[in-house]
Order: structure tokens, then sequence, then C-alpha cells
């Protein structure tokens, strides 16, 4: 399988990483730098070996609301801008309006993440005319509400038929390059979390899986007596195992040092 983006295409003879980059004020985790702190952020990641950075502007943490898309526009056009410019990695845009898809793409940004499936208006189109791979993810909800009432194991053939359906409209669109993600933390118990990274290949249908479990809360469940890094690791080696083809973390030195111990 070969991912062909603009800046490089992505070939899965090993396990991706994709580098987080929040630039946002409220994220759980990584919220809140300023602009020249991010993007040292960024070099690091790159610098440890990221092979996409994916760069978001609005929190999707349980409970948070919807940004304004000036308001997001703006928090993450300057860094698309800076490192499509400085460096040759990968950039990903994590959005789900479609002029904010637009205008990253215009700055720089090569694939299409979305936390919605690629259901906003115009968004289809817009990634099938401009011929951009994308990431297709399964959310249940919305990030306000999803942990209110969150699918579990008897739920997850629900998941395989939301990406099926997603992948097939993206196909009929003229969609080439597509990834998919079951979602870990969007709106599922964490018995469900896990299974899902036991079991990625499930999730495949045919294309490149991304798992993003990195910090999520359900790994205390799992790991309490490690820190949030190292539990998404022992969590990540379960998702290799099983499959999967680039990791979305955010400490990217550790995760280059799980792939490098397991291929």
């Amino acid at each position: 399988m070969i991912t062909h983006c603009r800046n490089g295409d992505i070939a899965y003879d090993r396990p991706k990483v994709m580098g987080i980059l929040n630039l946002t004020p409220d994220s759980f985790s990584d919220g809140g730098r300023s602009f020249e702190d991010s993007l040292k952020w960024a070099y690091g990641m790159i610098d440890a070996g990221a092979d996409i950075i994916d760069i978001g502007g609005e929190s999707t943490r349980p409970g948070s609301l919807p940004v304004d898309e000036l308001e997001e526009i703006m928090r993450i056009m300057p860094m698309i801008r800076r490192l499509s410019q400085t460096t040759d990695v990968i950039i990903s845009v994590d959005t789900c309006k479609t002029h904010v898809a637009e205008m990253a793409l215009d700055a720089g940004a090569d694939i299409i993440n979305d936390i919605n499936g690629l259901r906003a208006p115009g968004m289809l189109e817009l990634a099938a005319n401009r011929q951009v791979p994308v990431v297709i993810m399964h959310m249940h909800g919305t990030p306000k509400t999803m942990q209110d009432d969150p699918l579990d194991i008897e739920d997850r053939r629900m998941i395989i038929d939301f990406l099926a359906e997603r992948k097939k409209a993206a196909e009929d669109a003229g969609i080439k390059d597509i990834i998919l993600d079951p979602g870990i933390g969007f709106g599922k118990t964490a018995e469900l979390n896990m299974d899902i990274a036991e079991h990625s290949s499930d999730f495949s249908l045919g294309c490149p899986v991304l798992i993003g479990a990195s910090r999520k809360r359900f790994l205390k469940n799992y790991y309490p007596d490690l820190d949030r890094d190292d539990a998404t690791v022992e969590i990540n080696r379960k998702a290799l195992k099983s499959g999967a083809n680039i990791l979305r973390v955010h400490n990217v030195e550790k995760t280059v040092e799980l792939i490098r111990g397991s291929v």
C-alpha cells in the first residue's frame, strides 16, 4: 500500500508516525503553546522521526465545543505555511470544515484528517478535486456529547459499517488514497477502545489503518502505574501487532523507538 501525497508518498514498508501538533488553547494534553514554542515542538518531532505532522486548530477532547471557522483558520494557517516552506515533512490538517481544509491545502497541507468522516458539505468534492489523501474517522456523536452514551464491545460492527459506507462514498467521489481511523476515544468505552487496538486490522477494509490512542484517559484503566506516554507505548505495541499502519502520537521519540524494536 502507498499513500500518494504531493509532498512525498507514504510507503507502508514500516509503520508510520504521525506527530500531533495542537494549536489550541484548550487541548487536553498540549494546548496553549505560543507560535514559536509550537514551531520548536514541530521541528523536534520531525527531528525525532515523524513521517507526518498533524496540525489542528480545534480541540476535540470530550465535552469541547466547536470553534468558529475563521478562528480555526487563523490558528493553523501560519504554521502550515511555515512548515511547508521550511521542511519536507508531510503535513496533515485535522479539521472537519470544508473551507478550513481548502485553505490548509492552499497553504501547503498534503492530507485531510477529518474526525467527521468527510460528511461536511463539499468535503468529498474538495478532496477528490485536489486528489489528496484523506483520513476517515469514526466518531459516536460529537466531541461535546460523545461520552454521554459511549459505544461498547457489542457495537464494534457499527464502526466497521460506518467506515465501509464512508469509504464507498469517498471512492464514488473519486478519492483514491483513503486511510481509515476507527476513532479510539471518540464515543467508546475503555473496553471497546482496547478491543480496537488489539484488532486494528479488522477496521482496514483494504486501506491503511490509523490508530490514535495517545494519552487518552482510558489508558489509566489498563496501565494505572504508567505515565501517559509509557501507557501509549504499550497500547501502540498492541496496535502494531494487530496491523496498525499509522500511529498518531504526542511523543514521537518513544514511538519511533517502539517501531524500531518491533520491525
